[in-house]
């Protein structure tokens, strides 16, 4: 039996990471197979990737050439990564997906989002989540929590319009697929645990200690 595809997809300083990681100990406590992933950065590939993405630099990047590159680490990825786990049975939770690629490069950037989508289609072979958990964060308060008081990386040194564009794209997507993108409302990081602990076991009938 095929796994599940789950992916975690948020601003920056959502707490996406920290619940993707809370979620792993749950699921490892009721005993149910997953590897654990990122976007990029998820193969040895993907790691060079990431550094060149994220890392500040003097000369600007073409967003084309910045959305070639994302689509790379992601055809690696689900090729090497993602469809062997889902193959063997494993649940596979990816922070960051071809939501974030869309959120950012066609609405940050302003790329055409038809030019996204089908890059995006295509870097991932058709493959698409079973579930999506977006969290809730202004682009204010995600910003401050991401930077927490240093520069951050290449992506987190945009503007605050930059940034609005890119939480206004993800607003779009879980409006368009409600099914799949679910917006987990903002709180403490027991209460949005809670929160996801609650859409995982309805949609999947998982059950376990929480």
């Amino acid at each position: 039996m095929s796994g599940r595809f789950i992916t975690f997809e948020g601003p920056e300083g959502s707490g996406k990471t920290t619940q993707l990681g809370l979620l792993r100990e749950w699921m490892a406590g009721a005993g149910l197979p997953f590897i654990a992933t990122r976007e990029p950065g998820g193969t040895r590939l993907g790691a060079d990737i990431r550094e060149i993405l994220l890392t500040p630099r003097a000369d600007k990047v073409d967003p084309l050439a910045e959305l070639l590159l994302y689509e790379a680490d992601r055809a690696n990825h689900v090729g090497q990564v993602i469809r062997p786990a889902l193959g063997a049975g494993k649940h596979v939770l990816c922070d960051r997906f071809y939501d974030s690629t869309t959120a950012y490069q066609a609405y940050g950037r302003g790329l055409p989002e038809a030019l996204v989508r089908e890059l995006n289609e295509k870097a991932a072979g058709g493959l698409v989540p079973d579930l999506t958990l977006l969290f809730e964060v202004s682009a204010a308060e995600g910003l401050r929590r991401a930077k927490g008081g240093d520069d951050g990386d290449r992506l987190e040194g945009e503007g605050l319009d930059f940034h609005e564009r890119v939480w206004k794209g993800f607003l779009e997507l879980s409006q368009r697929e409600p099914e799949r993108v679910r917006l987990i409302p903002a709180g403490s990081v027991e209460e949005v645990h809670a929160r996801v602990l609650a859409v995982v076991t309805e949609t999947f009938g998982w059950t376990g200690n929480s």
